[in-house]
Protein backbone atom coordinates (compact mmCIF):
# COMPACT_ATOMS: atom_id res chain seq x y z
CA UNK A 1 0.00 0.00 0.00
CA UNK A 2 1.53 3.53 -0.94
CA UNK A 3 2.01 5.70 1.44
CA UNK A 4 0.67 8.90 1.66
CA UNK A 5 2.35 12.32 2.71
CA UNK A 6 0.97 16.03 3.54
CA UNK A 7 -2.87 16.67 3.14
CA UNK A 8 -5.41 14.72 0.50
CA UNK A 9 -6.86 16.63 -1.88
CA UNK A 10 -10.30 17.07 -1.58
CA UNK A 11 -12.28 15.21 -4.37
CA UNK A 12 -15.91 15.95 -3.22
CA UNK A 13 -16.75 19.05 -4.73
CA UNK A 14 -18.91 17.40 -6.69
CA UNK A 15 -20.46 18.85 -10.41
CA UNK A 16 -20.54 22.75 -9.49
CA UNK A 17 -20.35 24.88 -12.71
CA UNK A 18 -18.93 28.01 -12.17
CA UNK A 19 -20.87 31.19 -14.82
CA UNK A 20 -19.14 33.27 -15.93
CA UNK A 21 -19.90 36.64 -17.37
CA UNK A 22 -16.33 37.31 -19.65
CA UNK A 23 -16.07 34.01 -21.16
CA UNK A 24 -20.35 34.49 -22.29
CA UNK A 25 -19.33 37.93 -23.36
CA UNK A 26 -16.08 36.74 -25.23
CA UNK A 27 -17.80 34.16 -27.49
CA UNK A 28 -20.41 36.82 -28.26
CA UNK A 29 -18.06 39.65 -29.76
CA UNK A 30 -15.93 36.91 -30.96
CA UNK A 31 -19.22 35.45 -32.94
CA UNK A 32 -20.06 38.88 -34.19
CA UNK A 33 -16.42 39.91 -35.05
CA UNK A 34 -16.15 36.76 -37.37
CA UNK A 35 -19.65 37.79 -38.76
CA UNK A 36 -18.37 41.12 -39.43
CA UNK A 37 -15.22 39.91 -40.95
CA UNK A 38 -17.10 37.31 -43.17
CA UNK A 39 -19.70 40.11 -44.33
CA UNK A 40 -16.53 42.83 -45.26
CA UNK A 41 -14.86 40.26 -47.21
CA UNK A 42 -17.77 39.17 -49.26
CA UNK A 43 -18.12 35.49 -47.94
CA UNK A 44 -21.08 36.27 -46.27
CA UNK A 45 -23.82 37.97 -48.81
CA UNK A 46 -25.02 40.94 -47.27
CA UNK A 47 -28.52 40.62 -48.95
CA UNK A 48 -29.35 37.75 -47.55
CA UNK A 49 -27.65 38.44 -43.97
CA UNK A 50 -26.48 42.18 -43.17
CA UNK A 51 -23.26 43.69 -41.48
CA UNK A 52 -23.45 43.46 -37.48
CA UNK A 53 -22.95 47.18 -38.22
CA UNK A 54 -25.64 47.89 -40.94
CA UNK A 55 -28.13 46.08 -38.09
CA UNK A 56 -26.75 47.86 -35.75
CA UNK A 57 -27.19 51.46 -37.69
CA UNK A 58 -30.44 50.11 -38.37
CA UNK A 59 -31.21 49.93 -34.60
CA UNK A 60 -30.15 53.16 -33.89
CA UNK A 61 -32.28 54.96 -36.81
CA UNK A 62 -35.39 53.07 -35.49
CA UNK A 63 -34.82 54.24 -31.58
CA UNK A 64 -34.08 57.91 -32.38
CA UNK A 65 -37.33 57.83 -34.92
CA UNK A 66 -39.07 56.53 -32.11
CA UNK A 67 -40.32 53.00 -34.21
CA UNK A 68 -38.69 50.87 -31.90
CA UNK A 69 -39.96 51.88 -28.84
CA UNK A 70 -43.56 51.78 -30.30
CA UNK A 71 -43.58 48.28 -31.49
CA UNK A 72 -41.59 47.50 -28.23
CA UNK A 73 -43.85 48.57 -25.70
CA UNK A 74 -46.81 46.95 -27.07
CA UNK A 75 -45.09 43.66 -27.19
CA UNK A 76 -43.79 44.47 -23.61
CA UNK A 77 -47.21 45.07 -22.47
CA UNK A 78 -48.52 41.47 -24.30
CA UNK A 79 -45.88 39.41 -22.90
CA UNK A 80 -46.23 40.96 -19.20
CA UNK A 81 -50.51 40.33 -19.02
CA UNK A 82 -50.54 37.05 -20.66
CA UNK A 83 -47.29 35.52 -19.27
CA UNK A 84 -48.63 36.67 -15.74
CA UNK A 85 -52.21 35.23 -16.08
CA UNK A 86 -50.69 31.85 -17.45
CA UNK A 87 -48.45 31.97 -14.67
CA UNK A 88 -50.84 32.65 -11.71
CA UNK A 89 -53.28 29.93 -12.85
CA UNK A 90 -50.73 27.43 -13.74
CA UNK A 91 -49.37 27.64 -10.48
CA UNK A 92 -52.56 27.44 -8.86
CA UNK A 93 -53.61 24.20 -10.95
CA UNK A 94 -50.00 22.86 -10.34
CA UNK A 95 -50.33 23.20 -7.06
CA UNK A 96 -53.94 22.00 -6.47
CA UNK A 97 -53.04 18.59 -8.71
CA UNK A 98 -50.24 18.30 -6.79
CA UNK A 99 -51.72 18.47 -3.29
CA UNK A 100 -54.73 16.66 -3.46
CA UNK A 101 -55.67 13.31 -4.88
CA UNK A 102 -59.13 14.42 -6.25
CA UNK A 103 -58.02 16.82 -8.71
CA UNK A 104 -54.96 14.64 -9.55
CA UNK A 105 -56.17 12.44 -12.19
CA UNK A 106 -58.47 15.31 -13.90
CA UNK A 107 -56.33 17.79 -13.61
CA UNK A 108 -53.26 15.68 -15.53
CA UNK A 109 -55.47 13.90 -17.78
CA UNK A 110 -56.63 17.84 -19.36
CA UNK A 111 -53.45 18.63 -18.91
CA UNK A 112 -51.67 16.13 -20.73
CA UNK A 113 -54.65 16.30 -23.37
CA UNK A 114 -54.27 19.76 -24.12
CA UNK A 115 -50.62 20.66 -23.86
CA UNK A 116 -49.10 18.61 -26.92
CA UNK A 117 -51.48 21.02 -29.28
CA UNK A 118 -49.39 23.48 -31.23
CA UNK A 119 -50.92 26.94 -29.45
CA UNK A 120 -49.68 28.53 -32.67
CA UNK A 121 -52.02 26.78 -34.44
CA UNK A 122 -54.89 27.71 -32.06
CA UNK A 123 -54.32 31.40 -32.92
CA UNK A 124 -57.36 31.53 -35.46
CA UNK A 125 -59.07 29.88 -33.00
CA UNK A 126 -58.23 32.42 -30.60
CA UNK A 127 -59.11 35.16 -32.96
CA UNK A 128 -62.69 33.92 -33.76
CA UNK A 129 -63.21 33.52 -30.24
CA UNK A 130 -61.92 36.91 -28.72
CA UNK A 131 -61.71 39.23 -31.49
CA UNK A 132 -58.84 40.22 -33.62
CA UNK A 133 -57.70 42.78 -30.92
CA UNK A 134 -55.57 42.30 -27.63
CA UNK A 135 -57.61 39.77 -26.42
CA UNK A 136 -56.51 36.87 -28.80
CA UNK A 137 -53.14 37.81 -28.21
CA UNK A 138 -53.05 37.45 -24.32
CA UNK A 139 -54.70 34.34 -24.72
CA UNK A 140 -52.55 32.55 -27.00
CA UNK A 141 -49.80 33.79 -24.59
CA UNK A 142 -51.57 33.06 -21.33
CA UNK A 143 -53.00 29.47 -22.82
CA UNK A 144 -48.90 28.49 -23.77
CA UNK A 145 -47.76 29.78 -20.59
CA UNK A 146 -50.44 27.62 -18.57
CA UNK A 147 -49.37 23.87 -18.95
CA UNK A 148 -45.95 24.00 -18.83
CA UNK A 149 -46.54 25.91 -15.84
CA UNK A 150 -48.92 23.39 -14.59
CA UNK A 151 -46.61 20.55 -14.83
CA UNK A 152 -43.69 22.07 -13.53
CA UNK A 153 -45.47 23.01 -10.16
CA UNK A 154 -47.00 19.73 -10.27
CA UNK A 155 -43.61 18.26 -10.24
CA UNK A 156 -41.87 20.45 -7.99
CA UNK A 157 -44.54 19.72 -5.20
CA UNK A 158 -44.02 16.01 -5.98
CA UNK A 159 -40.25 16.43 -5.02
CA UNK A 160 -41.20 18.11 -1.46
CA UNK A 161 -39.90 15.34 0.78
CA UNK A 162 -43.43 14.03 2.36
CA UNK A 163 -41.57 13.86 5.91
CA UNK A 164 -41.51 17.81 6.34
CA UNK A 165 -45.21 17.81 5.61
CA UNK A 166 -45.83 14.75 7.76
CA UNK A 167 -43.77 17.11 10.47
CA UNK A 168 -45.88 19.91 9.99
CA UNK A 169 -48.96 18.23 9.97
CA UNK A 170 -47.64 16.36 13.57
CA UNK A 171 -47.03 20.33 14.73
CA UNK A 172 -50.62 21.13 13.81
CA UNK A 173 -49.79 23.48 11.32
CA UNK A 174 -53.12 24.53 9.06
CA UNK A 175 -53.40 23.01 5.06
CA UNK A 176 -52.36 26.63 4.46
CA UNK A 177 -48.92 27.21 6.61
CA UNK A 178 -48.30 23.67 5.02
CA UNK A 179 -48.38 25.08 1.97
CA UNK A 180 -46.86 28.26 2.19
CA UNK A 181 -44.30 27.22 4.46
CA UNK A 182 -43.17 23.97 3.33
CA UNK A 183 -44.41 23.21 -0.26
CA UNK A 184 -44.58 26.11 -1.86
CA UNK A 185 -40.29 26.71 -1.08
CA UNK A 186 -39.41 22.94 -1.44
CA UNK A 187 -41.20 23.31 -5.14
CA UNK A 188 -39.76 26.63 -5.94
CA UNK A 189 -36.79 25.34 -7.51
CA UNK A 190 -38.75 23.46 -10.42
CA UNK A 191 -41.31 26.60 -10.53
CA UNK A 192 -38.76 28.74 -11.35
CA UNK A 193 -37.11 26.23 -13.91
CA UNK A 194 -40.29 26.27 -15.11
CA UNK A 195 -40.28 30.13 -15.39
CA UNK A 196 -37.44 29.95 -18.09
CA UNK A 197 -39.09 27.47 -20.32
CA UNK A 198 -42.57 29.50 -20.31
CA UNK A 199 -40.52 33.05 -20.74
CA UNK A 200 -39.27 31.40 -24.23
CA UNK A 201 -43.00 29.76 -25.07
CA UNK A 202 -44.15 33.06 -24.55
CA UNK A 203 -41.89 35.40 -26.42
CA UNK A 204 -42.40 33.11 -29.39
CA UNK A 205 -46.32 32.61 -29.20
CA UNK A 206 -46.13 36.56 -29.07
CA UNK A 207 -44.00 36.86 -32.01
CA UNK A 208 -46.62 34.16 -33.92
CA UNK A 209 -49.54 36.46 -32.39
CA UNK A 210 -48.34 39.59 -33.36
CA UNK A 211 -47.87 38.73 -36.59
CA UNK A 212 -51.29 38.00 -37.49
CA UNK A 213 -53.58 41.13 -37.21
CA UNK A 214 -51.38 43.27 -35.25
CA UNK A 215 -50.67 47.15 -36.45
CA UNK A 216 -47.78 47.30 -33.59
CA UNK A 217 -45.64 44.97 -31.77
CA UNK A 218 -41.85 43.48 -32.41
CA UNK A 219 -43.76 40.26 -34.56
CA UNK A 220 -45.47 42.43 -36.93
CA UNK A 221 -42.80 44.97 -37.32
CA UNK A 222 -40.56 41.81 -38.45
CA UNK A 223 -43.54 40.35 -41.02
CA UNK A 224 -43.72 44.06 -42.87
CA UNK A 225 -39.83 44.45 -42.90
CA UNK A 226 -39.65 40.27 -44.49
CA UNK A 227 -42.96 41.61 -46.87
CA UNK A 228 -40.88 44.46 -48.22
CA UNK A 229 -37.44 42.51 -48.27
CA UNK A 230 -35.54 45.42 -45.73
CA UNK A 231 -33.16 42.74 -44.16
CA UNK A 232 -31.20 45.02 -42.10
CA UNK A 233 -35.26 46.01 -40.34
CA UNK A 234 -35.87 42.10 -40.50
CA UNK A 235 -32.56 41.82 -38.49
CA UNK A 236 -33.08 44.24 -36.26
CA UNK A 237 -36.53 42.91 -35.04
CA UNK A 238 -34.64 39.61 -34.59
CA UNK A 239 -31.89 41.32 -32.48
CA UNK A 240 -34.55 43.39 -30.48
CA UNK A 241 -35.96 39.21 -29.76
CA UNK A 242 -32.88 38.38 -28.77
CA UNK A 243 -31.96 40.57 -26.30
CA UNK A 244 -35.62 40.77 -24.95
CA UNK A 245 -35.05 36.60 -24.26
CA UNK A 246 -31.32 37.53 -22.44
CA UNK A 247 -33.14 40.21 -20.20
CA UNK A 248 -36.00 37.91 -19.11
CA UNK A 249 -33.15 35.28 -18.88
CA UNK A 250 -31.55 37.64 -16.15
CA UNK A 251 -33.76 38.63 -14.65
CA UNK A 252 -35.37 34.87 -13.73
CA UNK A 253 -31.46 33.96 -13.12
CA UNK A 254 -31.69 37.22 -10.45
CA UNK A 255 -34.79 35.89 -8.98
CA UNK A 256 -33.27 32.47 -8.80
CA UNK A 257 -30.02 33.68 -6.84
CA UNK A 258 -32.68 35.87 -4.51
CA UNK A 259 -35.03 33.11 -3.54
CA UNK A 260 -32.94 30.05 -3.75
CA UNK A 261 -30.01 31.44 -1.93
CA UNK A 262 -30.96 29.00 1.14
CA UNK A 263 -29.88 25.81 -1.19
Amino acid sequence: MRRIDGPVEFRGGGFAPIESFWAAGATLIGLLALWQLGCSAGVIPTLFLPAPVNIAVELWHLAISGELWKHLSASLLRLAIGWSLGTVFGIGVGLAVGLWSALRSPGMAVVSALFPIPKIALVPLFIIWFGIGEGSKIATLGFGVFFPTVIATAGGVDNVPRSLIRMGQSFGLSTGAIVRKIVLPGALPAILSGFRVTASIAIVLLVAAEMIGAERGIGAFVLSAGNLYDTDALMAGIVVLSALGLVVAWIIGLLERRLLGWR
